[in-house]
């Protein structure tokens, strides 16, 4: 029998020696990072992660979804709580995201886009097809003052469409924020400090993130109808783009990303967008690279901790993970590095 250079088989045939105790010692190693991290995510509150001062925009579902989602823009906010006043009570999130899905609808079933401008949040809402075709978020999780960290990431992973969490003052239900798991992870990077080597392992020995086929892409010349369908299908959040006869990354293409609705004129035109060309769309985007969405790589070997000082700086959504020349590998998001502290 062949035997492994530093690693002894013991008499029940089980690997034990040096490579053995060197394995075990590593995964100790892990066990206490995970451990440090999740004890810091217990022991603060998601009112530590507010800003000194900030804004909430709350939509009543009477208004028409149209009106809501220029208000969005207006605002630079991602999503809105819904308040229903017939029942006084919230009832979901709408995000600039669900408008795009709704635009993708009406072109995929040739519906008559200028009743956007008229029909109400609640009767989209209520609409069986357009909830199923966009995934509305119904319900309202929420966090308050008690809510820890941790129990927070938990309810965030609980609910895979979600991606914001409202922050509400529970004597009113008056909602003060709404968080993100790169707003958590900022507090973590700001704030935890360690002194023990917890963190030297690479994310890529870790296995945080998706790696290799299992990871979704498209070329530049699909258009962005086919991106955002593709993105729908896989639960995503953005979109590689990739050189189809080298697979070396071009840009990201992120659902948040609403170039192509600021500059329509009205919904048709917006829907008409979506025939653009992913690498028209690349070519539009903001090159403003401290926007949380902007394209930033590391390598297979780049450590956890490199990632934590790397997020530090930069303040990414997500992380391309590419090899020596310039190959897309694999993505790692904030949501991974958040669930990876939560097993």
């Amino acid at each position: 029998m062949d035997v492994q250079p530093h690693m002894l088989m013991g008499a029940d045939n089980l690997p034990s020696g040096p490579g053995l105790q060197l394995a075990n010692e590593q995964e100790v190693v892990r066990k206490a990072g995970r451990q440090a991290i999740s004890s810091f995510l217990d022991s603060h509150n998601c009112f530590s992660v507010l800003r000194a001062s900030g804004k909430v925009v709350v939509f009543d579902t009477r208004i028409p979804i149209q009106l809501a989602f220029y208000a969005l823009v207006e605002h630079d906010m991602q999503a809105a709580p819904l308040w229903d006043s017939s029942i006084c009570q919230f009832v979901g999130l709408l995000k600039v995201t669900d408008f795009i899905d709704i635009l993708r609808h009406y072109k995929y079933t040739d519906t008559n886009v200028a009743s956007l401008a008229t029909r109400s949040i609640a009767e989209m809402i209520s609409d069986p097809t357009i909830s199923q075709a966009v995934g509305f978020t119904f319900g309202f999780p929420c966090a308050d003052s008690s809510t820890t960290l941790k129990q927070a990431c938990k309810l965030l992973l609980s609910h895979p469409t979600l991606d914001f969490l409202p922050i509400v003052m529970p004597e009113d239900m008056r909602v003060l924020a709404c968080i993100t798991y790169t707003n958590m992870l900022e507090h973590l990077v700001t704030h935890f400090r360690e002194q023990r080597r917890l963190f030297d392992d690479s994310i890529y020995d870790l296995q945080i993130g998706t790696y290799h086929d299992k990871v979704i892409k498209a070329g530049p010349q699909e258009s962005l109808a086919q991106g955002l369908e593709l993105m729908h299908q896989h639960k995503l959040s953005a979109l590689p783009v990739v050189d189809p006869s080298t697979d070396k990354l071009l840009g990201v293409y992120s659902r948040s990303d609403i170039t192509f609705l600021t500059k329509a004129t009205d919904a048709e035109d917006a829907v008409s967008n979506l025939d653009l060309k992913l690498q028209d769309i690349l070519e539009q985007q903001r090159t403003d690279v401290t926007t949380p969405d902007a394209m930033h790589t590391c390598s297979k070997a780049h450590t956890l901790q490199s990632i934590f000082e790397y997020f530090a700086q930069l303040r990414f959504n997500r992380l391309f993970v590419v090899d020596e020349s310039e190959r897309l590998v694999g993505v790692v998001s904030a949501k991974d590095l958040v669930g990876y502290f939560i097993q």
